[in-house]
């Protein structure tokens, strides 16, 4: 959920345009509090760390041949989510804050982004389980099996599916009607000028029972499930009495299994980062008289947006090839020291 604008407010809704004494329609409902300018100020701050260290990781797959394989380009289609999340979600976010005065369908636009680009992830998640698993499960026909051409066309649906399910609401799965029985309109056409706030449009209905039920928590067991069987796998292959001419097998293994434990940790921290939210959106539908305090929200939601930040600080410290690869990036395009620092993190990329 993008915005920490899922407080509960008052309602306001008006039948037909608003307009000031110029003429002109109202698109700010107050000016901006200090509580209003932490928030920004945060936000900014998640933003300035997720794009460019996003955008690094997608840079340092495209230069270095050995990271051209599935499982990063997978991680290529999560970090471009993580990157629209601090380059247009995060700034969404900040207006919607803000308290803009819309009509109902230019606000539905507003919060759909968020819920697309979650799904996106969760799905770009679930793909790389999937690799890694093919990867310890069939080794030798892995590469057969796990081709570029059809790793794109994994990562082409998971984006079509994260539209479709993101969309939804915009398809009628929406508070319009409720909104109009509330204010008892009858006109089916009447527009609506409101307060945007994401629980002002977006059900909570669709929220628990189909985006969390459905499309959240299933996709995160089913993770979990996977990287259980992984490291199962790996660790009786590890176990198993080799001879000495046969380190190649324990070679492999053993860098699947550094791979897997950075991979799950992702993992783990994108499910540590929604899970809270999407517990205060199960107790919004089921427990309405439940009071939830402000700061919780605030810090539900900053986990979310923090999240598209954590990924590549995960890569660096724990994937020896992106962190040689944003060394060499570092090297060759920021710093002077390019030639032998350059030639010495490429051998090690081949490596």
């Amino acid at each position: 959920m993008p915005v920490a604008d899922r407080l509960p407010v008052p309602l306001q809704v008006t039948e037909g345009p608003q307009r000031e004494a110029g003429g002109d329609r109202s698109v700010m409902a107050h000016p901006v509090s200090a509580f209003q300018a932490a928030y920004i100020s945060i936000e900014v701050l998640i933003a300035l760390v997720s794009v460019p260290g996003n955008i690094l990781v997608i840079w340092a797959v495209k230069m270095n041949q050995a990271l051209r394989d599935a499982t990063f380009c997978f991680i290529v289609s999560l970090a471009v989510a993580d990157v629209a999340v601090g380059a247009l979600v995060i700034p969404l976010a900040i207006i919607i804050n803000i308290g803009p005065q819309t009509e109902f369908y230019s606000c539905l636009m507003v919060a759909c982004p968020v819920l697309i680009l979650t799904e996106s992830s969760i799905l770009a998640l679930l793909a790389i389980a999937v690799d890694r698993y093919l990867r310890v499960k069939i080794p030798v026909r892995y590469k057969s099996v796990v081709t570029p051409r059809r790793a794109a066309v994994a990562i082409a649906c998971c984006w079509i599916v994260s539209f479709l399910v993101g969309l939804t609401p915009m398809f009628g799965w929406n508070n319009l009607n409720k909104m109009r029985r509330t204010q008892e309109l009858n006109a089916s056409h009447t527009e609506f000028v409101i307060k945007c706030q994401f629980e002002t449009v977006i059900s909570m209905e669709y929220m628990v029972y189909f985006n969390f039920f459905v499309w959240v928590l299933p996709p995160l067991l089913l993770m979990l499930l996977i990287y259980l069987e992984v490291f199962n796998l790996i660790r009786k292959q590890l176990n198993k009495k080799v001879s000495s001419s046969s380190n190649d097998p324990q070679k492999y293994y053993g860098k699947e299994l550094k791979i897997a434990k950075s991979l799950a940790l992702v993992l783990f921290l994108f499910a540590l980062s929604w899970l809270p939210l999407h517990v205060l959106n199960c107790i919004t539908l089921f427990c309405p008289s439940c009071e939830t305090p402000h700061i919780l929200t605030y810090i539900a939601i900053f986990l979310t947006h923090g999240n598209s930040a954590m990924n590549p600080i995960v890569y660096a410290f724990r994937i020896k090839k992106f962190r040689t690869a944003f060394l060499q990036i570092w090297n060759q395009y920021f710093c002077c020291k390019t030639n032998k620092n350059a030639s010495t993190t490429a051998a090690e990329l081949g490596n």
